[in-house]
């Protein structure tokens, strides 16, 4: 038998013991953000962290660095060749970080997160900053020893949008606040506004939580490989392709937290569903950026969630699930409130138009503690004065400013710009999928297969094998251009508001 075939055989158990520590941390997470008692967050997190150093060590073992010598020259099989480069991307860079040390940040997350939800009940910073404070010292002590050219902030920036630079961001988001914010000004001087009240009144979690899981129906998301689940942040996260798991969050005097949240974690979702099979028990089985990632969930969410056709085709089957007071509403007025803009505290809960500002706002705040020009403890009153000068409103309590966002309790330092890149993205590839196909006409057919086929076939189907770049460029034919995000959001809220 050939030797090359039993070293990738032993290499290809060796990733799957790996996967299935990733699997056990996927699923004690999910318990910990969803379902764990109070008393339970403590031993739950050195488990994780317990199970994380584990990982850490097989991902930086002798044993993994012999496989990746033996096979890296030796293999002619694609997908064990992406493979072996990214196993070697992830052994050059983790094992620069000690295991002990790895452990300790892993165990400082959960610990820190179940902070953050005790101190955004209470809204009270003090109480989450001095674990905020060891977060931000591992990140800079992580970036330090994985290495940077020009900024320290692209070390971290790299785990979430290789092949982007903070260089890169500090070009290209200033541009597109300024578009934002100057048509968020005409938007302003408009007398022709949507009324949001005709969207107030008590809308039951039941039904909200049943009309979610038709949305989600309509998607195509496999319930038989997920399931919908109720957490202060919404998030979905992949144990496997065959278990990939929702949450959203309701609030029952405002149905669109949880319908759009649900549209938007379903768009992750399907990413993970929907990745080659061929790739399952490999590093190369997830998608291969947060930024592609977000493009996905943002494309479902605003490209077809918030659209004229998906409301013109699904607004009767909402009036079935919603109260009496919904019968009454004419349809423009209905799709024009769903679509209102107004600057608000709350990303998750922002319109279209301001939620890439929320996203600088973030980036610009986390990019400025890891190059030390700021510090935690300022942090409440540096957030509040950007979300004036952003979007020109002003927090009153830690909870709707700087207390709301799960992701820096997580340690996910360099993550918060894929969500304005994936806006990006994902207005770039609506254009390209609209040369092939009416994107609005299949909503108002109710064809979301065709859609599902489509972003699965140019963008689920590869996972790792592609970088986020090469997908853009291959599925558009040219770089990332913020202009189709710009011109979308123009024409629409020109109609909506009459500019």
């Amino acid at each position: 038998m050939d030797n090359t075939y039993l070293i990738e055989k032993d290499f290809k158990n060796l990733l799957k013991e790996q996967s299935a520590y990733q699997e056990a941390i996927a699923l004690a997470q999910w318990d910990l953000r969803t379902k764990i008692p109070e008393n339970g967050i403590e031993q739950r997190s050195e488990i994780i962290g317990f199970l994380s150093e584990k990982s850490h060590q097989l991902e930086t073992s002798e044993k993994m660095k012999y496989f990746i010598d033996l096979l890296k020259d030796n293999t002619n099989d694609e997908i064990m060749i992406k493979t072996v480069a990214e196993c070697e991307e992830k052994y050059n860079r983790n094992r620069k970080i000690p295991h002990n040390e790895y452990k300790e940040y892993v165990m400082l997350q959960s610990k820190s997160e179940a902070i953050w939800q005790e101190a955004r009940k209470k809204s009270d910073f003090a109480l989450f900053q001095p674990y905020l404070e060891k977060l931000v010292e591992y990140n800079k002590r992580f970036a330090a020893y994985w290495g940077y050219e020009d900024n320290i902030y692209d070390a971290l920036l790299h785990n979430y949008e290789p092949g982007v630079t903070t260089k890169e961001l500090d070009d290209i988001f200033p541009q597109l606040k300024n578009s934002l914010s100057s048509l968020l000004e005409r938007i302003n001087l408009s007398n022709y506004k949507p009324d949001p009240t005709v969207l107030k009144g008590h809308f039951p979690k039941r039904n909200q939580e049943n009309f979610s899981m038709e949305v989600l129906r309509q998607m195509e998301y496999d319930f038989t490989s997920g399931r919908l689940d109720e957490t202060v942040h919404p998030f979905a996260i992949a144990l496997n392709k065959h278990d990939v798991r929702i949450t959203t969050r309701y609030d029952e005097q405002d149905f669109r937290v949880a319908v759009f949240g649900t549209i938007h974690e379903g768009g992750h979702a399907l990413y993970e569903q929907n990745i080659n099979q061929d790739l399952v028990n490999t590093p190369l089985a997830t998608g291969t950026s947060m930024g592609i990632h977000e493009s996905q969930s943002l494309f479902w969410e605003n490209f077809v969630g918030r659209s004229k056709a998906y409301w013109e085709t699904y607004y009767d089957l909402f009036k079935t699930f919603a109260p009496s007071h919904y019968q009454q509403i004419p349809f423009d007025d209905f799709y024009r409130a769903v679509n209102e803009v107004k600057s608000s505290f709350i990303r998750i809960e922002a319109d279209e138009l301001t939620y890439p500002l929320h996203i600088m706002i973030r980036y610009e705040l986390e990019k400025a503690l890891i190059n030390d020009e700021i510090k935690v403890k300022d942090l409440p009153h540096l957030w509040n004065e950007k979300m004036v000068d952003y979007l020109g409103v002003r927090p009153t309590s830690d909870r709707e400013g700087v207390l709301q966002d799960i992701h820096w309790a997580g340690g996910d330092f360099g993550y918060f710009p894929s969500y304005a890149l994936g806006y990006m993205y994902a207005a770039q590839l609506k254009e390209a999928l609209n040369k092939e196909m009416n994107l609005d006409k299949l909503i108002t057919t109710g064809k979301f297969t065709k859609i599902k086929q489509w972003l699965s076939d140019n963008i689920h189907h590869y996972g790792k094998m592609k970088k986020p770049l090469e997908i853009i460029e291959d599925v558009t034919h040219e770089k990332l251009n913020s202009d189709y995000l710009v011109n979308y959001l123009t024409a629409k809220y020109t109609d909506i508001y009459k500019l």
